[in-house]
């Protein structure tokens, strides 16, 4: 019993007296970095928990992605609880300004309030929970917030990671002070992971086995659409370069130029991100030799090189009649865009080297021939006349889509089927 007070007593000096004195020790700092670096601060009110909520009541369901790809990630599984719980308030938090952009752009007509994720100091941590009262909290990926997690613990509020990774960098550093976070993970409820290799290097960090899980990867239930589109590719072998930005489709077009010369039948759907580009891409493509059309047009490949989409909310079914992709926005610092539009339709992608919003998916098929990364647009070429001429190889790439697909499927069922029981 002694033993058990001394304990609590280190743990309260741990997680509240220490955070709060280095928290506002490097604060000055922290803010002065970032104003050097241009990149100010957001929401600093709302997570020093200085905020108004809403009227939200007792049932409340809170999800937390802290940026880009969590959130994203997060869109089926909110829209899935709003329909299976539909007593309940859904309340969405972010750690980024950007995070916050994209959840207040998908999560309008979801999610009944949208804020930022307190700091992990204490009065920051109770003032937000007081707020916002949730009666169940999901947290994406793996964001160990020891102030968190114990008060949610210290308030019966059951706490789960979802969705759960960890990065070989993080789990070698997190090993050596093992006993801290054996702590720390001991206030989550359970712990749901991506892959079974998360799930192993959680528990050996310190995660109980009774309460750490396999679950697959959220961004894998993308559902595939029925797709009834005849555009005339007949047997020509069709590639799509899709969400392309300013700079990509110039890369793309000189590609493609090249592997018509070695591949007749080839022909090219090139989706532009945003359509205001249009006229641009016009201009590009008039200074090849290629014969083009355009979508709103019903122009079809029978007697085309080149379709450009030209049209709203068409690219993610085109995929089902690609032979391959190119996702864009991945030779600049977009970041890339989702590849699994593509590839759940057994299509292998391409991809540049600038992919942070999607990191951990591409990690995924790209350990298969699924996915490709390229670094150059020579590299580009190469890999897409492979994917043209070698049969055996594309049909190996065209499997490993449907692998990986398996093995990841079923993540937003599992979610779910643990809810049930709580709420």
């Amino acid at each position: 019993m002694f033993s058990d007070f001394v304990y609590n007593i280190k743990e309260m000096f741990i997680y509240g007296i220490l955070s709060t004195i280095i928290f506002i020790a490097i604060l000055p700092f922290y803010y002065l970095v970032r104003v050097f670096q241009r990149k100010y601060l957001y929401g600093w009110k709302e997570k020093f928990g200085f905020f108004k909520a809403p009227s939200l009541g007792n049932k409340v369901i809170m999800l937390h992605g802290v940026s880009v790809g969590e959130i994203i990630a997060l869109e089926n599984l909110t829209k899935n609880i709003k329909t299976t719980f539909p007593d309940y308030k859904i309340v969405v938090t972010t750690g980024t300004k950007t995070g916050q952009e994209i959840a207040k752009k998908k999560y309008a007509e979801i999610a009944d309030f949208i804020t930022y994720f307190p700091f992990d100091i204490p009065f920051a941590v109770n003032s937000f929970l007081k707020k916002i009262n949730p009666s169940v909290i999901l947290i994406a990926e793996t964001e160990l917030w020891p102030n968190f997690a114990y008060y949610s613990k210290k308030k019966n509020i059951p706490l789960f990671i979802i969705n759960g990774r960890i990065s070989d960098s993080t789990f070698n550093a997190y090993k050596k002070v093992r006993m801290f976070f054996k702590h720390i993970l001991s206030n989550y409820t359970a712990i749901y992971t991506q892959s079974i290799e998360d799930m192993k290097k959680l528990i050996e960090i310190g995660a109980s086995p009774d309460k750490t899980e396999f679950m697959g990867n959220l961004k894998f239930d993308v559902k595939k659409q029925d797709v009834s589109i005849d555009i005339g590719k007949g047997n020509n072998k069709l590639i799509i370069a899709g969400s392309t930005h300013k700079g990509e489709d110039e890369i793309i077009l000189e590609a493609f130029t090249n592997i018509k010369k070695e591949v007749p039948s080839a022909k090219l759907l090139l989706a532009p991100r945003h359509l205001d580009r249009i006229p641009d891409i016009i201009q590009l493509v008039n200074s090849t030799k290629l014969s083009y059309g355009f979508r709103s047009k019903n122009d079809r490949f029978t007697d085309k090189d080149l379709i450009i989409l030209d049209t709203l909310g068409e690219l993610s079914k085109m995929y089902a009649l690609c032979d391959f992709a190119f996702i864009g926005g991945s030779f600049n610092n977009t970041g890339g865009h989702n590849p699994l539009e593509a590839a759940v339709y057994n299509k292998p992608v391409i991809t540049g080297p600038c992919i942070h919003n999607f990191k951990d998916i591409y990690g995924i098929l790209t350990h298969t021939n699924a996915g490709k990364l390229v670094k150059t647009p020579k590299e580009l070429e190469e890999y897409m006349l492979k994917l043209l001429t070698d049969q055996n190889f594309y049909t190996t790439a065209q499997n490993d889509c449907f692998k990986v697909f398996e093995s990841q499927k079923g993540a937003l069922e599992f979610v779910i089927n643990k809810l049930k029981p709580i709420l």
